[in-house]
């Protein structure tokens, strides 16, 4: 029993709202796994010349440069609240002024990829794809943490944190950083090749 004086109401609220955020996230693994798949499928099909191909290139890393970009952004000014260089609420506020171009840069990707002829028989490839794939089910799965973040007091830090919103905050900085830089120098590699 809580010592803390909230209503029946207020309760309810919270986990009708836990419930929504729950059901959003699946929501949104179906549609990113959907997305992938149409992307990669119609790369199959797909077929485009030399002067299609190199405007698919240059979009492609255009939309790279925005969505990573504003992961190394968000992810820097994370570390700083990490060391208490920032405030939570700085970050909240950041995270939601990048998460669109997160996503539109990303859902450009899967758009320009369908035209850029990829080798789908080649290991690094799928290895690529499925780093892309991961890197987005991953920053759906951030989603109930930073709706918990934004509930906390601006002023709270790291340590403020339970265990385990530490360890899922980690562990999915780790699995995005990984997931980005793989697919970045595959498809770097790939293009030289």
């Amino acid at each position: 029993m809580s010592y803390v004086p909230v209503s029946r109401r207020t309760i309810r609220r919270h986990r009708e709202s836990e419930r929504s955020t729950r059901r959003l996230v699946a929501v949104l693994c179906a549609a990113a796994a959907v997305a992938w798949l149409l992307s990669v499928t119609m790369s199959t099909a797909v077929h485009v010349d030399t002067f299609a191909y190199n405007i698919a290139v240059v979009l492609h890393v255009l939309f790279l440069v925005v969505a990573f970009g504003a992961i190394i952004l968000v992810d820097w000014h994370g570390f700083l609240w990490l060391i208490g260089r920032r405030e939570l609420s700085e970050i909240i506020r950041l995270d939601g002024a990048a998460t669109p171009l997160i996503w539109g840069g990303l859902a450009g990707m899967l758009a320009t990829g369908v035209f850029l002829n990829p080798h789908l028989t080649n290991p690094m490839t799928d290895v690529k794809l499925a780093a892309v794939l991961v890197l987005s089910l991953n920053g759906i799965l951030l989603i109930p943490l930073m709706r918990r973040l934004a509930r906390l007091p601006s002023d709270s830090s790291f340590t403020d944190l339970t265990v385990g919103q530490r360890a899922h905050m980690m562990s999915c900085l780790l699995i995005s950083q990984l997931c980005w830089w793989t697919a970045i120098m595959i498809g770097f590699i790939n293009a030289q090749f």
